[in-house]
């Protein structure tokens, strides 16, 4: 057995016992992704095979949270490609506005920059005060820095950028305050965010959402976990509602991508269809 299939072994021992051990499931994420971390994550611990790692994983809950947290992405930014959020604030917001209240997912949410921008979008478009927010990820660590709202003052001068080509309509220094080398997230940005962990392998759907935004996220998964994740979303979804992707992501390959028109091809918005009652999917196919 060659050395590359050895440690396609090891890997895939390392998900089953992190799968069989603690209830986290990563074998269906992008193998290629998968891999990356794991060799990553080898040097950091100085262990010589991955195979060597998996007692420890079986045995210490702290090594397996540390490891859970290199295979959690958390790549993310205040107002993090800001035309998708000067689209949702001209094609999707104005179609929110009809609605007496609004509820919002925002699934994968990491360290909750991309939450507190939609909450500011939502703000200045006077919807904050009707709408209820869950933002949700399966990393505890990265959920309670977003709780916390706290962030480096060195990220300041980007996101101020990309809350103005987002088209913010304030000073984006009004929503925090400097503290050391810190910002911190304005109080009222949080009062209608509910934190909580949520992971979209193995947990269900959110009901009656009118908005579910899952950006770069997608992309970590294999065919078959996107096709999951992507069902859970059509499922928690009203008629009508949008969901909002990440740039790279698609529905294209989707079974169910026909009850979906794009809003804006580039910023990866679409907009769940009204069907005739009584009409589904695999009668319209007939």
């Amino acid at each position: 057995m060659k050395i590359k299939d050895i440690e396609n072994l090891e890997i895939t021992l390392l998900l089953d016992a992190m799968y069989q051990r603690y209830g986290y499931d990563f074998r269906d994420y992008a193998r290629a992704s998968v891999e990356r971390r794991a060799r990553q994550f080898l040097i950091k611990t100085g262990y010589k095979s991955i195979s060597e790692m998996i007692p420890a994983l079986l045995h210490d809950e702290l090594f397996f949270q540390t490891l859970v947290r290199e295979f959690s992405i958390t790549v993310t930014e205040m107002f993090r490609d800001p035309s998708v959020y000067r689209v949702l604030k001209e094609k999707v917001l104005p179609v929110l506005k009809t609605y007496p209240f609004i509820k919002i997912w925002h699934a994968g949410c990491a360290t909750g920059e991309e939450v507190y921008s939609l909450a500011i979008l939502l703000k200045e478009n006077g919807l904050y005060d009707r709408a209820t927010i869950f933002a949700t990820d399966f990393n505890d660590e990265a959920l309670e820095k977003a709780k916390q709202g706290i962030y480096n003052l060195e990220n300041v001068k980007q996101c101020t950028q990309n809350y103005q080509k987002a088209g913010g309509s304030e000073s984006f220094s009004q929503y925090y305050h400097a503290k050391y080398d810190s910002i911190v997230i304005d109080k009222s940005l949080q009062k209608k965010i509910t934190f909580a962990n949520h992971n979209l392998v193995t947990d269900h759907s959110f009901g009656e959402m009118h908005l579910i935004l899952c950006r770069n996220v997608l992309i970590y998964f294999n065919k078959t976990l996107q096709n999951r994740a992507l069902n859970l979303f059509d499922d928690s979804l009203v008629p009508g509602g949008f969901l909002c992707l990440g740039n790279k992501e698609s529905l294209l390959f989707w079974e169910k991508g026909k009850k979906y028109e794009s809003i804006e091809d580039s910023s990866k918005i679409f907009q769940k269809k009204y069907l005739p009652e009584g009409l589904n999917m695999s009668n319209e196919k007939q």
